[in-house]
């Protein structure tokens, strides 16, 4: 469809949501109504196949600007912003991270922490990796904003909708359309 999984995740633990994160191929800014087209092309599979007991909600969105750092592609993207990184176990003796994202390889990625050390941390230890927002991120993301530069509320509208398929199978489900 033109788009890449960034992260798919469960959240919570009595009400459900199953939330996907987007980007563009292309690398341009993803809009409400491309979040609507994949959750209607997502909903019709999972109506399908029902991997999810019980009502839960679809939210599908772009990554963000202070977006999380999931594959290698991401972190090299973004090398040369502010980034922090919490392990599984410690690496280097510590679990949590701050400082520059250095990029990336398909095992390690790479980060020049605060206090000047360069840290290598495996792919397969770190258990969460974000941006920081910063106005040097902002200024880079300008391109995909298309706003001058700011930061409008347009870009965190929120939109839900009720889905209309099959509401029995899918009592209190619903999509929720975001763009970040």
């Amino acid at each position: 469809m033109g788009y890449e999984v960034v992260r798919i995740m469960i959240l919570g633990k009595v009400a459900l949501t199953l939330q996907i994160m987007v980007d563009r191929a292309d690398g341009s800014l993803i809009n409400v109504e491309d979040c609507e087209q994949i959750s209607h092309a997502v909903s019709a599979i999972l109506d399908v196949s029902d991997p999810i007991e019980g009502a839960w909600t679809l939210e599908v969105s772009s990554a963000g600007i202070d977006r999380p750092l999931v594959r290698p592609k991401d972190w090299n993207r973004f090398a040369g912003h502010l980034a922090k990184a919490e392990t599984m176990i410690p690496v280097e003796g510590r679990r949590r991270f701050s400082g520059i994202a250095l990029g990336a390889d398909d095992e390690y990625a790479r980060m020049r922490l605060d206090d000047g050390l360069e840290v290598a941390l495996p792919f397969s230890e770190i258990r969460k990796a974000k941006l920081v927002l910063t106005d040097a991120l902002i200024d880079a993301c300008q391109h995909m904003l298309g706003s001058g530069g700011a930061v409008s509320d347009e870009s965190s509208e929120v939109v839900e909708e009720d889905t209309k398929k099959d509401q029995s199978k899918r009592s209190g489900k619903h999509n929720r359309y975001k763009t970040h």
